[in-house]
């Protein structure tokens, strides 16, 4: 009697779970999260994971690695349908199409080297008082109206640079900070780091030293100064939010110009992956009126390439370009390695850490849950959740997995 009344009670807070109200703690409004690093508040994990995970819906929605976002129980992705880049928002519970912003036809000639990816948007938006914010794969910038869909204000880029998008087509993700959205503009060898304001559209300031990247910024408090902290196509920078200013730099060359890698923040240190150099940590220190990187600590056992680390407790989890695709972990304090688990896990794969778990996607649609421990790779369950290539990083909602392949968007339920 006893097992069946507590089976009874866990099938009723399955249901409740599943029907319960999207409120703001389970938001998901730009890149990596609410603080941009991967970290999931409030994903319902269970004490035994499920043999498959139950498709709840699928839609289409279009071409692109775009991550989904998610706000106060509406969906927005951005995706290419035939030549057009559209702006979708979803009813979360049901996918069904609440609106369709307009499109804007975007001719794009994909590079050689990246064609596999498609011609779709890989730049997440933003959202941010009431407006989403998009960075199309040729570098328009785009703000609209989350509840209706339509456009607050556009900017194009091809008047300034004579090329409006990276080699392998924009792919960084605009972050919104004090009424400002700060996203790399141009192409190639020229661009500018810009800040607009975020009703008007309005330029604030701009850094103009170098191309974009592929990497998206983050925003810290560090050194006693407020600062944007990403890669641009050959360095690894901190500017002021508030005037645009270089405050310091390192270099941070590729071979192909691919720095794509968003740091992370932890204590008062940076960490950041470097093409062949390897995992390092820097504390920003004042010497008289400048910032001066110094570095804590460097880990050339680990390297990053196309995905972002995440933290739990003082342990840093990735996935390293070593053995074609191997997780580790890294004791954040010291940068000793504390695990690597098997290779050939993958070119690439999104990290979302719940505290419990890390939930790992990789680009063939593989998605692992992995114990968040110090002592040794351990995977609890490994699912097949696509039938084309994910990309796009996933978004979890209590006890939902969104998923974006190469054109569709599924929610599925973990009970």
């Amino acid at each position: 009697m006893l097992q069946r009344n507590l089976k009874a009670l866990l099938v009723l807070a399955a249901l409740l779970l599943t029907a319960l109200p999207l409120t703001a703690r389970a938001d998901w409004p730009q890149w990596r999260g609410p603080n941009r690093d991967g970290m999931v508040a409030d994903f319902a994990v269970p004490q035994t994971w499920p043999q498959t995970l139950k498709e709840q819906w699928k839609v289409t929605v279009g071409v692109g690695h775009a991550s989904p976002l998610l706000v106060d129980g509406r969906i927005y992705v951005f995706a290419r349908q035939g030549e057009e880049e559209v702006l979708l928002s979803l009813d979360a519970m049901s996918g069904k199409e609440i609106w369709r912003a307009a499109g804007q036809h975007v001719d794009y000639v994909m590079n050689p080297a990246a064609s596999g990816h498609g011609k779709g948007p890989k730049s997440t938006p933003a959202y941010s008082q009431g407006k989403i914010f998009t960075l199309g794969i040729t570098g328009i910038l785009s703000a609209h109206d989350a509840r209706t869909g339509k456009l607050k204000w556009r900017k194009e880029f091809s008047k300034q640079y004579p090329t409006t998008s990276p080699l392998y087509g924009t792919a960084m993700s605009p972050v919104v900070d004090n009424g400002l959205v700060i996203a790399h503009v141009g192409g190639q060898d020229r661009g500018a780091l810009t800040a607009f304001d975020a009703e008007t559209g309005a330029v604030k300031w701009s850094y103009d030293a170098d191309g974009p990247a592929y990497a998206s910024p983050i925003i810290v408090t560090q050194g006693g100064v407020r600062q944007i902290v990403t890669f641009t196509q050959k360095e690894f920078v901190g500017v002021s939010t508030a005037s645009g200013k270089l405050l310091w730099k390192l270099p941070a060359k590729t071979s192909y110009d691919t720095n794509s890698v968003t740091c992370i923040a932890y204590k008062d240190m940076l960490i950041f992956s470097r093409e062949e150099q390897g995992l390092t940590a820097i504390r920003l220190v004042k010497q008289g009126e400048q910032l001066v990187p110094q570095e804590v600590w460097n880990n050339k056992e680990n390297e990053l390439y196309m995905n972002s680390p995440v933290l739990q407790r003082n342990l840093l989890f990735g996935l390293s370009v070593r053995k074609k695709g191997q997780l580790f972990c890294i004791d954040a304090d010291t940068g000793k390695t504390l695990w690597q688990g098997p290779g050939r896990m993958g070119e690439n794969a999104a990290l979302l850490n719940t505290g419990r778990v890390l939930l790992v996607l990789t680009n063939d649609a593989k998605l692992l849950v992995v114990e968040t421990n110090a002592t040794a790779y351990k995977a609890v369950a490994e699912y097949t959740v696509a039938n084309s290539q994910t990309w796009a990083h996933p978004v979890l909602l209590r006890n939902r997995i969104l998923v974006k392949d190469e054109t569709t968007l599924s929610s599925l339920v973990v009970s």
